[in-house]
């Protein structure tokens, strides 16, 4: 056996974040299928599964299943909202708020790990969050993540709904962020205890 030969341990463990990766993706485009008409921007499970991804997985599986996430919608399947697929879907007046999944977990990802140092992020005591048990360290962290994630994410979605559809700023933002503002802040609130739960049941 030379220096070089593979370690199981490291291949379970590899094996183990392609199978998450895989089922977050997959998790995205059921919630992308979900879907529920509202106005230009129509209202799916899509946020929720990302931003079940970013608690509940590594940063590197999280940004990996959003990214292949984007690649297979851009290859034309048909894993966006309404069984859509293709560049078409990315480039639209809508397609702002699916590219910016991938933005706006970078920039909430990266604002956490600078910030996981500082005491309040780091505390280990545990904490009764709507009767499921999470250190209060992760659960302020989940919390920024997500609001950080979602500010980013209509940010991006609303200058590009604005820009693509010639629609003015207040009307963009009217459409397409402000009615799904307190859907979305339900939405982090459920991901952070399903992600938390399903933490808990693979340790």
């Amino acid at each position: 056996m030379t220096a070089a030969a593979v370690n199981p341990s490291t291949n379970r463990s590899r094996s183990r974040s392609v199978a998450y990766v895989a089922l977050s993706v997959v998790l995205m485009a059921v919630g992308a299928w979900v879907t529920v008409p509202f106005g230009p921007v129509p209202f799916t499970l899509q946020t929720f599964a990302v931003m079940f991804a970013l608690f509940a997985l590594a940063p590197s599986e999280a940004l990996a299943a959003i990214a292949c996430y984007l690649v297979l919608g851009a290859v034309g399947l048909p894993v966006f909202a309404g069984f859509k697929g293709g560049i078409a879907s990315l480039l639209g007046p809508t397609g702002g708020f699916i590219v910016g999944f991938l933005v706006a977990a970078a920039i909430a990802l990266g604002v956490a790990h600078l910030l996981r140092k500082l005491p309040f992020f780091s505390a280990t005591e545990t904490k009764s969050f709507l009767g499921a048990k999470i250190s209060a360290g992760d659960l302020a962290r989940n919390i920024l993540m997500g609001v950080v994630f979602l500010a980013v994410l209509y940010v991006f979605g609303w200058a590009w709904l604005s820009i693509s559809a010639g629609m003015s700023i207040e009307a963009a933002f009217v459409a397409a962020v402000a009615p799904f503002v307190p859907i979305d802040a339900c939405k982090m609130v459920l991901a952070v205890l399903v992600a938390q739960a399903v933490r808990v049941a693979i340790r």
